[in-house]
């Protein structure tokens, strides 16, 4: 049970991710219709434990004599062997708390380079697996956040939180990506989760969302949801997934209650933006104002609820008032590739294509393989393009249906494109 409630406790999770469909459209400024962008990261994984609270200056770590002990230093060898390997465990554990404190702080960066540095001194350590995975998620960085909790997974097998990170992680749409076997897998790490802690409400919730992410709406379904309800008559992200599966199932009117009990249990900004999203995949754009204004309220910094609203604004087609929401999440999830890409869409539709070019240029960097093919369309390089043409800016427009070839080689529209703004 205390395992449990620590769980419980840091964990509010995602709604079924959203899967959109590209917009086939050769020129912005157009309804982008839902495809603006899903998948977005609502829940944050507790971090992992440390023996240690607050950090304090590293401690540097002594290495042992490499010399041969004889049988007059053998026992003083022997403890200044000791002595380095508790210094290193003393240090991994002091760069764990620091990884801590600077997720916490949203300094993802040093973060990253805390756990890390914690990986070199103890290697297979699933601690520090499990927190690199949570900077990760924080920035929506799906594949590596899946690398490092399926080492976390590995290395400490029975780490509950490590397979319900894992399962969430894993059915985030990922364009390219093998779909199937990693919807496969999600379901069967949130299995591994209940067997280990049957009492569990986030795992049980969690298995639910597997299901569903597969396409199994049936009975386990709902059960898997009514289970994480009644161990946790509080949890209102299980009230919001139970609400959501009853109303696939054409049970509306059970499932409206549900959502009202998740709106007035919700007391912190990832369960509101569940709710939200709940919302949004449903096509109640204009509902889910409201309940993203409640969370911004709680956290004005908050990465996904920027993203929510920004997308809901550009859905609505109000983009003067998506920018800020957008630039703020790009400020502070510098690596959340969505946020960059719709950022741009929203510059594209504004017509500031210089702004949409350099935008998407940020997004490439260090878009995922998959998504990277995305921009060069007409809501990407090949869209300024267009836009640039249509401000006779050729020399422009060439560079950028150029850099779209870069990202989709052998594109015969944007080899045409380009060969006429070249020839201009």
């Amino acid at each position: 049970m205390r395992a449990y409630a620590m769980v419980r406790a840091a964990f509010t999770f995602v709604a079924l991710c959203l899967s959109f469909l590209l917009t086939a459209s050769a020129g912005f400024g157009q309804d982008v219709g839902a495809d603006v962008g899903g998948g977005a990261g609502i829940f944050r994984p507790r971090n992992p434990e440390t023996k240690k609270t607050t950090s304090k200056p590293m401690t540097p770590v002594t290495k042992p004599s490499t010399r041969p002990a004889t049988r007059s230093n053998r026992g003083a060898s022997t403890a200044t062997t000791a002595a380095a390997a508790a210094a290193a465990e003393e240090r991994v554990e002091d760069l764990l708390t620091k990884g801590n404190e600077f997720r916490d702080a949203r300094r993802f960066a040093e973060a990253e380079e805390a756990y890390q540095g914690a990986l070199k001194i103890k290697p297979r350590d699933g601690r520090a697996a499990y927190g690199l995975g949570n900077v990760y998620t924080d920035q929506q960085r799906w594949e590596s956040a899946e690398v490092s909790y399926r080492n976390a997974a590995q290395w400490s097998p029975n780490n509950v939180d490590a397979l319900v990170a894992l399962s969430v992680v894993l059915v985030q749409p990922r364009t390219g990506a093998d779909n199937a076997k990693r919807l496969a897998d999600a379901e069967s790490f949130a299995r591994r989760a209940v067997q280990l802690q049957p009492k569990n409400a986030v795992a049980w919730d969690r298995l639910g969302v597997a299901l569903q992410a597969r396409g199994a709406v049936t009975n386990e379904t709902e059960h898997a949801y009514r289970r994480a309800v009644e161990l946790d008559p509080q949890f209102a992200v299980a009230y919001v997934h139970l609400g959501r599966v009853l109303k696939r199932l054409g049970r509306n009117s059970e499932a409206e209650p549900l959502y009202d009990q998740a709106t007035s249990l919700a007391k912190d900004a990832p369960t509101l933006n569940l709710i939200a999203e709940s919302l949004q995949a449903e096509q109640q754009w204009e509902q889910s104002d409201p309940v993203l204004k409640r969370a911004l309220a709680i956290d004005e910094r908050n990465p996904t609820t920027l993203f929510l609203m920004g997308r809901m604004l550009v859905v609505l087609k109000r983009y003067q008032e998506a920018e800020p929401y957008l630039k703020t999440s790009t400020e502070v999830s510098p690596r959340a590739f969505q946020s960059f890409n719709l950022l741009g869409r929203t510059y594209l539709a504004l017509e500031r294509y210089a702004d949409a070019e350099v935008t998407y240029e940020r997004a490439a960097s260090f878009a995922p393989a998959g998504d990277r093919k995305q921009l060069a369309g007409s809501f990407g390089f090949q869209g300024v393009g267009d836009g640039y043409l249509k401000t006779k800016e050729h020399a422009n427009a060439a560079r950028a249906y150029q850099r779209a070839l870069e990202l989709d080689p052998g594109n015969r529209e944007i080899e045409q494109k380009l060969s006429k703004a070249r020839s201009r």
